[in-house]
C-alpha cells in the first residue's frame, strides 16, 4: 500500500534537513547519500524515490527561512518575524549573532555553502540566487521610505551579513571573530538606517497566533554592537 502524501512530504523534509546539517558541517563533496539517509533515519535505497540525484537534493537544501515556511532551524533563543515592519534589523542581528556563529549545522546555507555553490551547476547556482534575492527583498521592504535605491542598499547589507559571518568563522581567534561580527552589525544597521530601532531581539510569528517578541539570549562574552 503506498504511503499517503503527507507521509511522503514529511519524509522528504527529514531528508532535506539531514542533508542541510551534513552539508553545512562537511561540505557537498564529502557527504554521501548513505550518510544523509542515515541522518534522516532511513535506508539508502529509498533516496531515489524522493530525489533524482544528490545535486537535486543539494539545490533544495539551499533553502532557508527566507524561502521555506517550514524551516525550523532558527538559532537558539532567536526568532525572526518576517511579517514585521522592523524585520530588517531583526535579520541583521540574528544573522550576525553569536548563536548563528556557533550553530554550524543549522547555518543559513548562504553562509555555509557558497564555495560549494560556486563549483556546482547552474541549477544549484540559480537556487542560491533565489535565496539571496529573497533575503534582499525582505531587507529592502523594511528600509526607510527615504531610501532611493532600496534593492542596492539591501544587497550591500545582505552581502555584509553573509560575508562577515564567513570571515568570522574562518579565523582562529574567537575574540577577533566577535569584534568582526560587532563591526559588521554596526555598519549594516547604519546602512539600513536602523540605528534608532528598538534593541529588542528578533521575533517570529507563532503558528496560529500573533507575532511573539523575544529578546535574544546573549551568550557569555557576547557584546552588543555600539551604535555608529
Amino acid at each position: 500500500m503506498p504511503y499517503p502524501a503527507e507521509h511522503r512530504r514529511a519524509t522528504r523534509a527529514r531528508i532535506v534537513r539531514s542533508a542541510r546539517h551534513l552539508f553545512n558541517r562537511h561540505g557537498f563533496e564529502t557527504v554521501s547519500v548513505k550518510q544523509i539517509m542515515a541522518g534522516a533515519g532511513l535506508t539508502h535505497g529509498g533516496f531515489y524515490s524522493y530525489f533524482r540525484s544528490k545535486s537535486d537534493l543539494y539545490a533544495e537544501a539551499l533553502a532557508c527561512f527566507f524561502t521555506d515556511p517550514e524551516w525550523k532551524d532558527c538559532w537558539k533563543g532567536l526568532e525572526v518575524d518576517l511579517s514585521a515592519g522592523d524585520v530588517g534589523p531583526q535579520i541583521v542581528r540574528a544573522y550576525l549573532s553569536r548563536q548563528h556563529f556557533e550553530d554550524v549545522e543549522n547555518s543559513c546555507p548562504l553562509v555555509a555553502l557558497p564555495a560549494d555553490v560556486a563549483r556546482s551547476g547552474k541549477t544549484v547556482r540559480r537556487t542560491f540566487d533565489v535565496v539571496f534575492e529573497a533575503m534582499v527583498g525582505v531587507l529592502a521592504r523594511s528600509l526607510p521610505r527615504r531610501e532611493r535605491d532600496p534593492v542596492t542598499t539591501a544587497r550591500a547589507i545582505a552581502s555584509l551579513c553573509i560575508g562577515g559571518m564567513i570571515v568570522a568563522r574562518a579565523g582562529a581567534d574567537p575574540g577577533r571573530a566577535d569584534q568582526l561580527r560587532d563591526s559588521c552589525l554596526a555598519v549594516a544597521l547604519e546602512l539600513g538606517g536602523w540605528n534608532a530601532s528598538s534593541p529588542a531581539g528578533p521575533s517570529r510569528r507563532r503558528r496560529g497566533g500573533s507575532p511573539r517578541r523575544i529578546a535574544p539570549k546573549r551568550a557569555a562574552g557576547e557584546r552588543a554592537a555600539s551604535p555608529a
